[in-house]
């Protein structure tokens, strides 16, 4: 599927937004752990209705609706902007 910088691709147990990029490769290192690369377990893809992405959106979250798929994203799509608007106590696209 293609992502893009402010798309939902998962959830996060912790209450604050976790910031991933999906399309960079795993760095390789020489220092081997017990179990270390076998936790990890990907799941495919949960596809959401819009009742259920309404259901799950936040404050700063909107539903993307196009004829072929429906995503979850974030209003301030670049990183360092929503991190600013955060700190500013900014909600809206608008500046209120």
């Amino acid at each position: 599927e293609d992502v893009y910088s402010g798309r939902v691709i998962g959830r996060n147990s912790r209450s604050e937004d976790m910031w991933a990029n999906p399309t960079k490769e795993k760095k390789k290192d020489n220092m081997r752990a017990v179990g270390k690369d076998d936790n990890y377990q990907l799941y495919p893809p949960k596809i959401l209705a819009l009742e259920e992405a309404l259901e799950f959106i936040a404050e700063d979250e909107l539903v993307e609706i196009t004829p072929k798929v429906i995503r979850v994203r974030k209003k301030i799509l670049d990183q360092n902007l929503a991190r600013h608007a955060l700190k500013q106590g900014i909600s809206d696209d608008d500046g209120k």
